[in-house]
């Protein structure tokens, strides 16, 4: 069983919801990714997407586009982030995904990527820009090594479109609370947990709700309805925030554990 089946079920076991964070590895330098995984896995963060930089990121707003635009200029890669997952896994066992785009995959070549990110100790991958329609080449290659692509809906996604995504996927289900961007938001959408409610009808597998979660208030909203939370932008600005600061660790585990205190 993948890593990922086994937490959620683990969660669902304990009566708890899914702690997701986003990092953009590379966000001061690798060296406090690498860090900061570990003192948060210690903190209580399930599991963990590591955000591969980007030149265009389009489903990401401008804090997570400054960072990605910060770790280009550091040259971080796939084989990088491969290392950087081959360490942690070293010393962890909570599910570690990648969250990047589709060009430097296809770029890398799909078997190649899949075999690589399978023997390095990752369990799945997240492509934001990457539709069902054209998925199902980098799924089978992802099947044959027994990780997760994890799919998208959407606040527009309509019923058709809802059921043939539900048939195929493995893992969790990533929802968009909202239209748009990645960022930090005072509010979420009124609507969002009725339609957690609706997507629950056709879903099968854990629902984690994405975009927006800045605060211990929201993730506690949406987790009502749904099997988890992802937290990105917020934790991706509080970095910025003290870039300068020798404590920034620390900064950034006091933050992050305000989310489920």
């Amino acid at each position: 069983m993948n890593r990922i089946d086994k937490k959620f079920l683990e969660l669902k076991l304990n009566k708890k919801k899914a702690f997701i964070v986003y990092l953009t590895v590379g966000y001061p330098n690798i060296t406090t990714t690498e860090k900061l995984v570990l003192k948060l896995s210690r903190a209580g963060v399930d599991i963990f997407e590591l955000g591969v930089p980007f030149s265009d990121p389009l489903a990401d707003g401008p804090v997570i586009q400054e960072s990605s635009t910060f770790a280009l200029k550091h040259k971080i890669n796939l084989d990088n982030i491969f290392s950087l997952a081959e360490r942690l896994r070293k010393k962890i066992n909570k599910p570690l995904l990648i969250m990047g785009y589709y060009n430097p995959i296809f770029t890398y070549g799909l078997e190649r990527f899949a075999r690589n990110a399978k023997s390095c100790g990752l369990d799945g991958i997240i492509v934001p820009d990457l539709p069902i329609e054209e998925a199902n080449q980098l799924r089978a290659y992802l099947n044959k090594f027994k990780m997760r692509l994890i799919d998208f809906l959407t606040p527009t996604t309509d019923l058709s479109r809802l059921r043939r995504i539900a048939k195929v996927s493995k893992g969790f289900i990533y929802y968009v609370s909202l239209t748009g961007v990645t960022g930090t938001r005072k509010k979420l959408p009124a609507d969002i947990l009725k339609r957690l409610a609706y997507l629950k009808r056709f879903i099968k597998i854990p629902i984690c709700v994405g975009f927006g979660i800045s605060n211990r208030e929201q993730f506690k909203s949406v987790t009502k309805f749904s099997d988890g939370a992802i937290v990105g932008s917020a934790i991706v600005k509080k970095i910025r925030e003290n870039l300068d600061r020798r404590d920034l660790i620390q900064k950034i585990v006091s933050f992050v554990k305000k989310f489920t205190s």
